[in-house]
């Protein structure tokens, strides 16, 4: 039985998203988007630091070098120096236009980018997000339009399958992937959340190869076999969890952004925008970098 999920950070984050363990810094990266900020969490010490930035960081990626991260804030891509903390702005992925920006993005393990938008708010229900493919070498592919809200991207242990979720069609896609050339292909529906709790948000995957996706709106967590079966629901005492990644010195704990921006305190016990904690029972995969 899996141990309940603990807020280590009471953080309060207006939209909690992306965690990113560093196993060289021995820390967790996280954003609060409408905080307009990256975070820098100590589990050890429990210390939490922040960087502002003049935009809203969508999704972040560990790069090869130590303490630089990749942003990819509102339109395009940057690299945050987290010791000196000036953003230097680097590739412009989409004109700029009114209520759409950057969402979730994930490094595949040859480590190119993949990062899609949204158009805010959600609520409004607009398909005018788009899915691109960064190359290292800073050329891009925008591989889809018309999206909802781009989210659940994560790789298969060995790279050869690609998750991608659109929050709005509630539907999370498989495809088989080529390392080589970043290309996907036979797209299948992976997991329909037409009748799961919640839509589905951020995701990633352990080394056997269960895809965790956390149900915004949901109060939950799920773990997902390679064949599409739900095996596992976690409940969480918050509404709104965004997304889960593995972390810790053995990557053996999970940890879980939440939304604090909306939340109705008065119906949960819980700490909504606060950082979360469990003891999963497995493992999970080290993060792949930009330009590997």
């Amino acid at each position: 039985m899996v141990p309940a999920a603990e807020c280590v950070l009471p953080a309060e984050a207006r939209l909690g998203e992306c965690p990113l363990w560093s196993p060289e810094a021995g820390v967790l990266y996280w954003v609060d988007i409408d905080g307009c900020s990256v975070h820098e969490f100590d589990p050890v010490s429990g210390t939490d630091s922040s960087w502002p930035l003049e935009g809203r960081p969508g999704a972040i990626a560990l790069t090869a070098q130590r303490g630089c991260l990749l942003v990819a804030l509102e339109n395009g891509l940057g690299w945050l120096d987290m010791e000196s903390g000036e953003f230097d702005p680097w590739l412009v992925l989409e004109e700029r236009r009114p209520g759409v920006r950057l969402n979730d993005g994930r490094c595949d393990p040859a480590g190119r980018f993949w990062v899609g938008g949204m158009f805010v708010p959600a609520s409004a229900g607009r398909f005018e997000g788009m899915l691109h493919r960064v190359e290292t070498d800073g050329r891009f592919h925008t591989i889809r339009d018309e999206v909802g809200v781009a989210n659940g991207l994560a790789f298969s242990p060995d790279g050869s399958v690609m998750y991608w979720a659109d929050t709005l069609l509630e539907t999370v896609w498989a495809y088989d992937y080529d390392i080589a050339t970043g290309r996907r292909y036979n797209e299948r529906v992976f997991l329909d959340f037409t009748r799961l709790p919640g839509r589905p948000d951020g995701a990633c995957v352990d080394e056997t190869g269960c895809y965790w996706i956390a149900c915004v709106g949901g109060s939950a967590v799920l773990r997902v076999t390679p064949l599409g079966v739900v095996d596992r629901q976690i409940g969480l005492p918050v509404e709104w969890p965004s997304m889960p990644a593995f972390g810790g010195a053995g990557l053996d704990t999970l940890f879980i952004t939440t939304i604090g921006r909306g939340a109705d305190r008065a119906r949960r016990a819980g700490r909504p925008g606060g950082l979360y904690a469990l003891d999963p029972g497995v493992r999970g995969l080290a993060e792949p970098r930009f330009g590997r």
